[in-house]
């Protein structure tokens, strides 16, 4: 196969690796195994383009691309419908898509195990037409990374310490939202304090990431959670995967899914991927069913 790389230098773990080193063990494994490879590093602002090129490019069957979330949900908008496969190579905080796909969260193991990887048509979700790869979700989460935005932070370790003080700022404060919710053919108002709406149904016991990336459906989760301490119960919980455990959690499914909000004054935002947008009155989300090819190990099922 032959892959084009696209390493953002400013994403991620990627900040703080010797990506000349990196780069030429890159090589050794691909080109040791018979593959082509050409490698591009740039720094964030330039990514999209990047990927824009690389996605483009007719001599390339695997768009490696390496950085944090908004790197990995950027390469698959752009791989969307296409023949080309996106390879993921996880230097994010959680990687949590690179986890539904059985990736090696390590990054030389994950370049290992594409050596010999097999592609596989996995599902991608959308937000009003934008494509996303993971969850779009809007209230204590979107505050969280607001907070943790005006934070300093500059390694992996400190933007989970930025997290973790953001949570706790957010569960000391959290917001409070009245959406209505139209899943599949029924109607629902709530007043929440969070919503989710996942590229498939999390799995349970782990982290909040899909068991089966191809399961075809929107995970919808809506925190009905009002007091201090029942917030803190669902956060643990759902770092944990204790979703059916979770008693201020509803959880449905549903190919298409529409979100109304009452916006005020200030306009809320919503996070995407990892990435604050500004959030729409009216969000429409939908399922597309394996309309992504990614490459994942041989093992993967």
């Amino acid at each position: 196969m032959r892959f084009q790389a696209v390493l953002n230098r400013d994403g991620g773990t990627l900040r703080t690796t010797d990506l000349d080193a990196f780069s030429a063990r890159m090589r050794d494994i691909l080109e040791g195994a018979g593959h082509g490879l050409e490698i591009e590093v740039v720094s964030g602002k330039d990514v999209a383009g990047a990927l824009e090129k690389a996605s483009a490019r007719r001599a390339v069957d695997v768009v490696l691309a390496g950085g944090g979330d908004g790197t990995i949900s950027t390469a698959a908008a752009r791989l969307k419908g296409k023949k080309k496969a996106l390879a993921v190579l996880p230097a994010g905080t959680m990687n949590l898509f690179a986890r539904s796909l059985g990736i090696p969260l390590e990054l030389e193991e994950a370049v290992r195990a594409y050596a010999d990887g097999k592609v596989k048509a996995v599902d991608i979700a959308s937000a009003n037409g934008q494509p996303f790869v993971h969850q779009f979700s809007i209230g204590m989460h979107a505050k969280m990374v607001q907070l943790r935005e005006k934070m300093d932070f500059g390694s992996r370790l400190g933007k989970i310490r930025a997290s973790a003080r953001a949570a706790w700022m957010t569960l000391r404060n959290p917001p409070a939202l009245d959406v209505k919710l139209t899943i599949g053919e029924a109607e629902m108002t709530v007043r929440t304090t969070g919503i989710g709406i996942a590229n498939n149904l999390f799995g349970e016991g782990h982290m909040p990431y899909a068991d089966n990336p191809a399961g075809g459906v929107l995970g919808v989760y809506v925190n009905v959670a009002s007091q201090p301490g029942e917030m803190l119960r669902h956060a643990v919980n759902m770092m944990r995967g204790r979703w059916r455990d979770n008693e201020h959690v509803e959880i449905h499914q549903a190919e298409r899914v529409k979100l109304s909000i009452r916006m005020g004054r200030r306009s809320p935002r919503a996070v995407m991927d990892g990435e604050l947008i500004r959030l729409e009155p009216e969000t429409v989300f939908e399922i597309h069913p394996k309309a992504l090819s990614v490459l994942v190990p041989a093992d993967a099922t």
